[in-house]
C-alpha cells in the first residue's frame, strides 16, 4: 500500500510520497539512519505538491485549526486536489500519514482516506522537516526561518489572549501588593514615631492613628515653633479641636530634645513618603473591589473582597478555586497544621483563610466549625458561578448570604432555615426577571424611533382591512336572506343551494342578480369575454362546472 505524507510548515501544505517501504519495512532504527542522509531520503520520499499560505493571517488561521483538530476547506481542498482518487465503494489503495492524530481521524471520516499516525510515520516527517528547504527550489531557508518565527509570535500571542474584563491574575497580585503595604505601611508608622519622638515624645500618646501621626509630623515640624494660631489645622486633621489644643500644650511642656534643621527635613520627608504609601494603599483596595466585583461578583458579595481574594490567590487562579471542593476550600490556607495535625494524629484544622471573614467572628465557640463547613459550601458553589456563568449578577451571592445568616439565627436561637432548592430557585427567577426588563428597556429605546412607522403600518392596515371588507360586501347579495336557523332545513337547503348558484354566477358575470335586470348587450359582453380572453374562458368553464355540481346537490336533497 503507497504511503503519502502530510507536512504542515509555516509557509503552507506539502504533500509527500513515500517509496520502497517493502525493502526498508517498519523498522524505525532504518528509518532514523537514512533521515540524516539526503541521498537515501530521497530514494525514499519525493516530493508531490505544495500549497503556499496566502498571507500571515492565513498561516495563523491554518495553525489555529490544525492544532484543534480540525480540517479546514483549504486543506480539503488541497488533500481531494493532489491525491489519488477512490471510487465509490471502494477502498483506498493508499494512506496518508499525519502529525496530527485528531487531523488525521477528521480526514477519515470527511474525506473517507485512511489515516495513520505511528512512530515510523512520525520519523519519516522529521525527515521532511528536516529537508525541508532542498525538497522545494524556490524556498529558501532564511524565508522558512522567518515565516517560523513570524507564525510562532503570532500563534503564542493568540494563546496568550484572554478576557481584560475577567482577569484573576490582576487580583492575585493586587491582593499580594495590598499585605506588603501593609506590613511596609505599619513599619514605617513605627519608624516615624520612633524618629520623631526624640522630638516630639507625648505626640505618640495624644494622636494613636498611624496616618494622622505622620500628617501631624509633617504640619508641626519643630515643635518651639507652634503656637495657638495652629489650632485649626490641627483641628481639621484630628476632627477635634480638644485634642487639637491638647497637641499645643503638650507641644509648650514637651521634655524632648531639639533637632536640627536638616533633621526636622527628612522626619518630614519621611512623614511625607508614609503618607503617600497610605493613600496609595486606599486606591489600590477601591482597585481591588473594582475588580473582584468584575471577576467574581458572587464571591465578593458572599464573604467579602479581600477574603475572596485571599482564596482566588492561594487557589492560583479563580477556576482552580472554583475546581475545588467544599472541603478543600474549607482549609486552604491552614496546610501546615493540617499535615502537622496528620503526621502527629492529632485534630485536624476547622478552617483556613475563610476564619477572616465575618461570619466566623459572631458564631459561638463551638459552632465555629460548623459554620465553617457550610460557609465553605457556599463558597465553592459562589466561586463555580463566577467561574462559569456569563452573566454578571450578584443575585446569587447575596441569596447565598441570606443563608448564611439564616444558619446562624439557626445556631443561636433555633429558627429554621429556608432549603437551598428554594433559594436558588428564587434566585434564578430574580436573574431572569431583570434580564427580562433590561432586554424590555433595550427594545423601549430601540423602539421609541420606530413608533412613527409602526402607527403608520398600523393605519396602511386598517385601510387594508376596510377595503376588503368593501369587496366582499360587493360580492355578496345584499338581498339575500340571513343563513337558515330554523328546524326547516331540509326544506331551505334547497333556496341556500340556489342562492350561492346566483351569487357565483353574478361574482364570474359581473351581472346583478335579478333577472329582469339581464339584457342583451351583457350578454354580447359575456360571449366577448369569453372568446377574447383565455382567463376568461376558463372562468367561465369553472362556473358551468359548479352549476352542474349545484344542480347534482339539489337531486340528493329532493
Amino acid at each position: 500500500m503507497a504511503l503519502y505524507l502530510l507536512f504542515e510548515s509555516a509557509s503552507g501544505y506539502s504533500l509527500f510520497h513515500a517509496y520502497g517501504l517493502d525493502e526498508i519495512g517498519q523498522n524505525t532504527e532504518a528509518v532514523k539512519n537514512s533521515i540524516l542522509d539526503l541521498t537515501r531520503f530521497g530514494k525514499i520520499v519525493k516530493f508531490e505538491a505544495f500549497h503556499p499560505f496566502a498571507s500571515a493571517l492565513d498561516a495563523l488561521n491554518q495553525c489555529n485549526a490544525i492544532s484543534e483538530g480540525i480540517m479546514t476547506e483549504e486543506l480539503s481542498n488541497f488533500l481531494s486536489v493532489n491525491l489519488p482518487k477512490v471510487k465509490d465503494g471502494k477502498k483506498a489503495k493508499f494512506s496518508l500519514g499525519v502529525s496530527e492524530p485528531k487531523v488525521g481521524s477528521q480526514i477519515a471520516e470527511t474525506i473517507k482516506i485512511p489515516c495513520q499516525c505511528n512512530e515510523f510515520v512520525m520519523e519519516l516527517l522529521r525527515g521532511v522537516r528536516l529537508h525541508f528547504d532542498r525538497f522545494i527550489k524556490d524556498l529558501k531557508p532564511t524565508d522558512l526561518e522567518l515565516a517560523r518565527l513570524g507564525l510562532g509570535h503570532s500563534y503564542s500571542r493568540a494563546k496568550v489572549k484572554f478576557n481584560v474584563n475577567r482577569v484573576d491574575n490582576m487580583v492575585i497580585q493586587a491582593i499580594f501588593l495590598l499585605d506588603t503595604l501593609d506590613k511596609d505601611i505599619n513599619s514605617f508608622s513605627m519608624r516615624v514615631r520612633e524618629w520623631y519622638s526624640w522630638h516630639f515624645p507625648e505626640l505618640a500618646k495624644i494622636v494613636n492613628d498611624n496616618y494622622l501621626y505622620a500628617k501631624i509630623a509633617k504640619l508641626v515640624q519643630n515643635k518651639s515653633e507652634l503656637s495657638e494660631e495652629h489650632i485649626p489645622q490641627l483641628a481639621d486633621i484630628l476632627g477635634d479641636e480638644d485634642k487639637a489644643k491638647e497637641v499645643v500644650e503638650a507641644a509648650k511642656a514637651s521634655m524632648g530634645q531639639d533637632l536640627s534643621p536638616l533633621d526636622l527635613i527628612n522626619v518630614q520627608q519621611f512623614a511625607q513618603r508614609v503618607m503617600d504609601l497610605a493613600e496609595y494603599r486606599k486606591n489600590l483596595y477601591e482597585y481591588l473591589v473594582t475588580k473582584m466585583n468584575d471577576i467574581a461578583p458572587n464571591l465578593a458579595s458572599l464573604i467579602g473582597e479581600v477574603v475572596g481574594a485571599r482564596l482566588i490567590s492561594h487557589a492560583g487562579s479563580l477556576s482552580n478555586l472554583a475546581k475545588c471542593p467544599a472541603s478543600t476550600l474549607q482549609i486552604l490556607g491552614a496546610e501546615k497544621a493540617l499535615f502537622r495535625a496528620l503526621k502527629t494524629r492529632g485534630n485536624t484544622p476547622k478552617y483556613g483563610l475563610i476564619f477572616h471573614s465575618s461570619f466566623i467572628g459572631r458564631a459561638s465557640a463551638r459552632n465555629k466549625g460548623r459554620l465553617a463547613r457550610y460557609l465553605a459550601n457556599k463558597c465553592s458553589i459562589a466561586s463555580r458561578i463566577d467561574c462559569f456563568s456569563e452573566s454578571n449578577t450578584t443575585v446569587f451571592g447575596q441569596k447565598l448570604r441570606e443563608q448564611v445568616e439564616e444558619r446562624l439565627d439557626f445556631y443561636d436561637k433555633g429558627v429554621a432555615p429556608r432549603k437551598n432548592i428554594d433559594v436558588m430557585k428564587a434566585a434564578v427567577e430574580t436573574v431572569l426577571n431583570d434580564g427580562s426588563q433590561k432586554a424590555d428597556e433595550m427594545d423601549i429605546e430601540n423602539g421609541a424611533d420606530d413608533a412613527s412607522a409602526k402607527k403608520s403600518k398600523k393605519k396602511k392596515k386598517s385601510k387594508d382591512a376596510d377595503a376588503m371588507e368593501v369587496d366582499k360586501s360587493t360580492v355578496t347579495n345584499e338581498d339575500t336572506p340571513a343563513e337558515p336557523t330554523t328546524e326547516k332545513k331540509k326544506k331551505k337547503k334547497k333556496d341556500k343551494s340556489n342562492r350561492e348558484q346566483e351569487v357565483t354566477t353574478e361574482g364570474v358575470n359581473g351581472e346583478n342578480v335579478d333577472g329582469a335586470e339581464q339584457s342583451g348587450t351583457a350578454k354580447k359582453k359575456k360571449k366577448n369575454r369569453e372568446v377574447s380572453d383565455d382567463g376568461d374562458v376558463e372562468m367561465a368553464s369553472t362556473a358551468k362546472k359548479k352549476k352542474k355540481k349545484n344542480k347534482v346537490r339539489n337531486e340528493e336533497d329532493e
